[in-house]
């Protein structure tokens, strides 16, 4: 292609592809985790789709189990931000020629597996050859109670901004898998490998939002970046207090050692944890909500007036996020 300024994904999505929704509310302004299409059942379809590219989201010759498992679940951490209850989707599916039949045979078995595990089938979709990498779409579908799903545009100033779980193990994961983490032993390897190659959609914690936080975010492209999709489409900002984003044991012990690692931790993304937005006449709502769905969360900061994401470290300076976070470039 011809030479020129590069645009990243969300200045192709706000300049070519927001047009062509043409303002119809379905589309949430394709500024959210999916699209919402209402029904005269009582229930909201919620419809998102994520492209898995070989080399890109997940490294060239991975395992089947591991790459059916991701394809999926990324789609069904959509569907977790924005309260739904997954039930069925579609698999467009790009394989290398010769690929052999036993690899098929695995990654339908990782599925079907899925499949039980979470509530969803498959109801259609499209296999072709490709000369190019492995490559995977698939629409998962996913339904609310009317007016229900939880979106990134409700939130308000004064707002407590949650995380769930930890951030940062599935990107020590892919660093591993690169070969990075050599000081490790073998048994935090594999903890932060498999953090990478099985994320866990947090469904029931999700659904249980519905009504209690304002906003909601998986977090894909990193914590302080997806936190900024919140602040753009709800139209505030946001304070991140550096010591209170949660890291696991191993990550701690690996940040103790190299303390740009924190920063970096916050924008790498892959987490698939969920980012809640909070009204405070809701906390005793959200307490009692997470305590019985057995999910440590983890208040991170506060949503502003003004714009942009803030971190705040130990010493009270903030420092704008901009940089932070993943995005595809062009």
């Amino acid at each position: 292609m011809g030479g020129g300024q590069l645009i990243d994904e969300f200045g192709v999505i706000s300049k070519y592809f927001r047009p062509l929704t043409g303002g119809n509310a379905a589309a949430l302004d394709l500024a959210d985790d999916g699209a919402v299409i209402q029904s005269a059942s009582g229930l909201d379809i919620v419809i998102t789709c994520d492209a898995l590219i070989a080399g890109v989201h997940f490294l060239e010759g991975s395992l089947p189990q591991t790459v059916a498992a991701r394809a999926l679940r990324v789609n069904l951490s959509d569907l977790a931000a924005m309260g739904a209850t997954p039930v069925a989707y579609t698999l467009a599916l790009m394989v290398p020629s010769g690929t052999p039949e036993k690899w098929f045979e695995d990654f339908a078995s990782q599925l079907l597996e899925d499949q039980k595990r979470y509530g969803i089938c498959l109801i259609g979709g499209d296999t072709v050859a490709t000369p190019g990498p492995l490559s995977i779409s698939i629409t998962a579908f996913g339904e609310v109670p009317c007016n229900s799903a939880l979106t990134r545009s409700a939130a308000g100033v004064g707002d407590r901004i949650y995380v769930t779980g930890n951030i940062g193990d599935a990107a020590l994961g892919l660093s591993a898998l690169k070969g990075d983490l050599k000081q490790c032993d073998k048994e935090t390897i594999e903890y932060f490998v498999n953090k990478f190659l099985w994320p866990e959609p947090r469904l029931s914690v999700g659904r249980g939002m519905r009504g209690i936080a304002s906003a909601a975010v998986d977090i894909s492209d990193g914590l302080l970046s997806d936190i900024g999709h919140i602040c753009v489409a709800s139209n505030v900002g946001a304070k991140v207090w550096e010591v209170s984003v949660p890291f696991s044991s191993r990550a701690e012990s690996l940040i103790s050692t190299r303390t740009a690692l924190r920063s970096q931790l916050m924008g790498g993304g892959d987490d698939y944890e969920l980012v809640l937005v909070v009204p405070e006449k809701n906390n005793q709502a959200f307490c009692r909500t997470t305590a019985e769905h057995l999910v440590a969360v983890t208040e991170v900061g506060v949503i502003t007036g003004g714009d942009g994401v803030w971190l705040v470290d130990e010493q009270g300076a903030t420092i704008r996020t901009e940089a932070l976070g993943y995005k595809h470039a062009f």
